[in-house]
């Protein structure tokens, strides 16, 4: 059984939406962090950095949304959301993924930090400014390399697109300018079913775990 913790909207959903893309079967576990879930043991010991998501998969625990979105295909898939290893179609996914978690996200990540995730004392508003120059300078990168495919590595999505998809509509809830080409590509690919029916998944579990409290 595969089990995946997470907050909806949070980088979570990369992962229930690749769970969704794959056809698999999965429960969800709600983590509230207002509750302080995310500081109890049995949570901690999945994951001792006591942030989301974190999956078991028969009883082996995994963390960061990346490396457990690419597990899962390369497990699952059968082909499906992942290139050929050693193809040049990996190379430009490997490239794709180390840009959007290192370049794109990195900003958008600061600015959440000096938002609500780090200690009162020590947010910085100077940080917004130099969160959306470093975002700006990464998302102009984007939309240059963005193929005329309807996804990155051509007609099939991929890893790398639902981690691409997820990161802009982080940068659109942080109010981000979006160039048009990225965001066109954000609605484009947010569309897909599996992705919808990944968001319903883990709002009913954050509501039904709301309710039981």
């Amino acid at each position: 059984m595969i089990t995946l913790y997470g907050v909806p909207r949070s980088r979570s959903l990369r992962v229930s939406w690749t769970l969704e893309e794959l056809g698999l079967e999965w429960e969800y576990r709600f983590i509230n962090f207002s509750k302080g879930d995310s500081r109890h043991a049995d949570f901690l010991a999945i994951n001792p950095c006591g942030k989301v998501p974190a999956l078991i998969d028969n009883g082996k625990a995994m963390t960061e949304s990346a490396a457990i979105a690419v597990f899962l295909a390369e497990k699952y898939g059968e082909g499906r959301l992942l290139p050929i290893a050693g193809s040049d179609a990996s190379a430009q996914h490997h490239k794709w993924i180390s840009f959007i978690t290192n370049e794109l996200e990195q900003p958008l990540w600061t600015i959440g930090k000096h938002k609500f995730a780090i200690p009162e004392e020590l947010r910085l508003e100077a940080m917004f400014k130099v969160a959306k120059w470093e975002f700006d300078k990464a998302a102009a990168i984007a939309e240059q390399w963005l193929p005329d495919t309807p996804f990155l590595l051509g007609a099939e999505i991929s890893v790398a697109d639902i981690l691409l998809a997820h990161t802009l509509l982080w940068a659109t809830r942080f109010e981000q300018a979006i160039p048009p080409k990225l965001a066109e590509y954000r609605d484009r690919v947010t569309a897909r079913e599996a992705m919808k029916n990944a968001l319903a998944k883990e709002e009913a579990g954050a509501a039904a775990s709301t309710v039981e409290e």
